[in-house]
């Protein structure tokens, strides 16, 4: 086997047992050991990296960073073996991340979401769509997590929602409000509902009886934010089902001012709730939230002020 190739299983390797999954980093240095070999290099060059990095030309800049970002990961494993292997500088292909700005939704557009899910085609999906948005809304989970629950891991008894083999391959428990355990228990007794055809019962199917594909869970989204009248507030605040994510994470820090506690205590309990391994990332959903920083102001006039 080609030195190279068989140094890229070792990588994989290495990374995979700290948890990162890398499909996609797999297929990306795949294609460019196939474009070394057509080149006949037998080592990893600078020069190689970032030609292939650029590829397709005219593609965005940030695919031609991400790209070369992950040869760059590559060369830097490779360089501990080989010392003559080239390690591409960062800032090569410079790229500013890119982050949606969030849309925060009032309960009014929860509310109106919730009712757009009668637009459904049939009852089961009504009853399916109005569960994952609740869910989604009140746990914070994200969205391929909900996709991915089977009925074992809804645990009625304690009331605990099991999340397996997140991101990074993290699995956690979420428990759950009595309310939440009884809307949960009501949709899976509902006689509508199809009878799931794989091995593995997933808690939300459609109407086929099979797990809920992400694609058409976003495009269904789609169409309930048309019918509840909901529009993008610029170009970069649009509304998506990861906000309900940041909307979860900004309401616990608001109820922490609101219940004159210390919300910084909270952010450890926060950021283990939603399966961060870094606080960094609870950190940037908090970040220029008008309410919190209304609430911050106040408690901090008060705090100059002299008031307890």
């Amino acid at each position: 086997m080609n030195p190279l190739r068989q140094a890229l299983i070792d990588y994989l390797g290495v990374r995979r047992s700290l948890g990162y999954k890398l499909q996609r980093d797999e297929k990306l240095l795949t294609q460019f050991l196939t474009y070394l070999e057509s080149l006949g290099q037998q080592q990893l060059s600078t020069e190689a990296a970032v030609n292939r990095a650029m590829l397709p030309v005219g593609a965005h800049h940030r695919w031609w960073a991400n790209r070369l970002s992950t040869i760059r990961g590559f060369a830097a494993y490779l360089r501990t073996i080989d010392p003559a292997t080239e390690v591409p500088p960062a800032g090569l292909l410079p790229s500013r991340p890119c982050r949606a700005t969030p849309y925060h939704y009032s309960e009014q557009e929860i509310t109106a979401l919730l009712a757009a899910t009668a637009t459904l085609r049939t009852p089961h999906r009504t009853a399916t769509y109005r569960t994952l948005i609740g869910l989604l809304t009140i746990t914070g989970m994200r969205i391929g997590e909900a996709i991915a629950l089977n009925r074992s891991d809804f645990d009625s008894n304690d009331g605990l929602l099991i999340i397996r083999y997140g991101k990074f391959g993290k699995s956690r428990e979420l428990p759950l409000h009595s309310s939440t355990v009884d809307t949960l228990r009501r949709h899976l007794r509902r006689r509508d509902r199809p009878c799931p055809t794989t091995a593995a019962s997933a808690l939300l199917v459609s109407t086929a009886g099979t797990r809920l594909l992400y694609c058409n869970v976003q495009w269904t989204f789609g169409r309930l934010v048309r019918h509840a009248g909901l529009r993008p507030r610029s170009r970069s605040c649009r509304p998506r089902l990861h906000d309900l994510r940041h909307g979860f994470a900004i309401s616990t820090l608001l109820d922490g001012y609101r219940d004159n506690g210390d919300p910084a205590t909270r952010l450890p309990l926060l950021s283990t709730y939603l399966g961060h391994i870094d606080p960094a990332m609870t950190y940037w959903y908090l970040s220029a939230t008008p309410e919190l920083l209304a609430l911050a102001g106040r408690r901090l006039e008060r705090h100059l002020g002299g008031e307890s």
